[in-house]
């Protein structure tokens, strides 16, 4: 997990089987809503997988990216102005950003 005051990167928050090696969602939430209540925004940026929004408060935004690949220039612009807007709605407002391993994309 990387962290800065107002982003978070991290892997896929996960269930069943992929929770014992990648961060299991339930504790993702948890987390999310006991360090940031009512103030994060979660960018997932897989292309291949995703999970019920529900967790997240629906407070989750899915950018198509394909694995080992750059992003398109279109997606980059649509993910920086989501983040942005975000980010100036309050000033306690935080991202949590994650990929499938969490450093890749």
């Amino acid at each position: 997990v990387f962290s800065t005051d107002r982003i978070i990167a991290m892997s896929f928050p996960s269930s069943g089987k992929q929770s014992f090696y990648r961060n299991p969602i339930k504790e993702v939430a948890r987390f999310l809503d006991t360090k940031h209540p009512g103030h994060y925004k979660v960018y997932n940026l897989c292309s291949e997988q995703g999970y019920d929004p529900k967790y997240f408060h629906y407070r989750v935004e899915r950018i198509f990216i394909e694995d080992h690949n750059v992003p398109a220039l279109q997606d980059m612009l649509k993910f920086t102005a989501s983040v942005r807007e975000w980010m100036s709605q309050d000033e306690k407002n935080i991202i949590a950003i994650h990929c499938k391993g969490g450093k890749g994309r």
